[in-house]
């Protein structure tokens, strides 16, 4: 009996991707099915990094090809394609960076740098270029939690080199001053910087820009909103319910301004106490799946309140990378996986597609 293209899909229809639990065939995941006889060939092409997921994706595909009588010989390989996603109407995306991910937060306090950076390293530790932005001009904190240091360099005068470090690229004013000088600035000149660091920044081909915004929800956060091409923003609150009234605002004003919310992650969720390993929901529980249950957006997942994250992190060694098999890096890295997959699952941006109308006048 001879091996058909349409058994092979017919098979495959049948294997659910666990990250975005759709079946490969309907994902259109399948690509350049071969058939040699008993020999089946096939690449599962996915829309998200996902480095420590290959081995498994490839496994399960196999085992079902193998099932189908006839066949002897059955060859994957799993790749991701990242590619470019709509951004707020009027705004184009960057010819760099394929997409932009804002990190924000109603108030401050609340563990938003420190989840800005470990998912931007956890996107890098899943095999995507990434970059990060240090949005928060008052405070910027990127450079140390990174273990970054120096001036950036320019090589044609017109443009900053981003500084690397863990496999990301960092962009910070924290980067051109001094760390005891003060940002004396008024929001004008704090918005007119941000995008100089963002569009003078030369960014080398990256799939995900993490932008860690600054706290709130005043003007500087709207103009950002409104003249920086964003894919999608992810919400950082605690359980606690003050938090949790200014990280509704913060999930309210991207909705105004039209950017998806790729959901929220609450930090906090529970002390661990580093002596005794008593678990216990000083800030409360629960308020963050509220949250996204009133607002119809994906709870990403929870952190704990503990010490190796704030020591990891003052280090510049965030626990990504600090403990990449550790169990906070398992949550991070699963928030990563669950933004890139909702950043997958955004309308294309089709801009390169449409040609250029040029209107003359004889």
């Amino acid at each position: 009996m001879s091996i058909t293209v349409d058994d092979v899909k017919a098979a495959l229809a049948a294997v659910v991707d666990p990250n975005t639990n759709k079946d490969f065939v309907s994902s259109k995941a399948v690509k350049n099915i071969q058939v040699d006889g008993g020999n089946v060939a096939l690449d599962i092409e996915l829309g998200y990094p996902a480095k420590s997921q290959a081995a498994g994706i490839r496994a399960s595909v196999v085992d079902a090809l193998r099932k189908l009588p006839g066949v002897s010989n059955a060859s994957v390989n799993v790749t991701s394609k990242i590619l470019s996603h709509a951004v707020q109407r009027g705004l184009k995306v960057m010819p760099n960076v394929k997409n932009i991910i804002a990190v924000a937060s109603g108030k401050g306090g609340v563990g938003k740098s420190t989840t800005a950076v470990n998912l931007a390293l956890a996107l890098a530790a899943e095999g995507a270029k990434v970059g990060l932005l240090d949005a928060d001009i008052y405070g910027p904190s990127q450079p140390m939690m990174l273990g970054v240091s120096g001036r950036p360099q320019s090589l044609d005068g017109k443009t900053m080199e981003p500084l690397e470090n863990h496999g990301v690229q960092v962009s910070s004013i924290g980067f051109m001053i001094d760390p005891d000088e003060p940002m004396v600035w008024r929001g004008p000149m704090v918005t007119q910087a941000l995008q100089q660091l963002l569009e003078q920044t030369n960014w080398k081909d990256v799939d995900y820009l993490v932008v860690d915004m600054p706290p709130g929800t005043g003007d500087i956060q709207l103009t950002l909103a409104q003249k920086v091409p964003v894919t999608g923003a992810v919400i950082v609150t605690t359980p606690q319910d003050i938090a949790l009234l200014d990280a509704r605002k913060g999930l309210k004003m991207f909705e105004k301004v039209g950017i998806p919310i790729l959901g929220v992650v609450e930090n906090m969720s529970t002390h661990i106490c580093s002596n005794c390993g008593h678990v216990e929901a000083i800030f409360g529980e629960g308020g963050g799946e509220k949250m996204c249950a009133d607002f119809h957006v994906e709870f990403l997942g929870k952190l704990p309140l503990q010490l190796s994250i704030r020591e990891q992190t003052d280090s510049g060694t965030p626990t990504v990378v600090a403990e990449p098999d550790g169990p906070v890096a398992a949550i991070y890295k699963d928030i990563a996986r669950k933004v890139a997959v909702k950043v997958a699952e955004q309308a294309k941006d089709m801009t390169a597609k449409f040609p250029t109308i040029v209107v003359k006048n004889d």
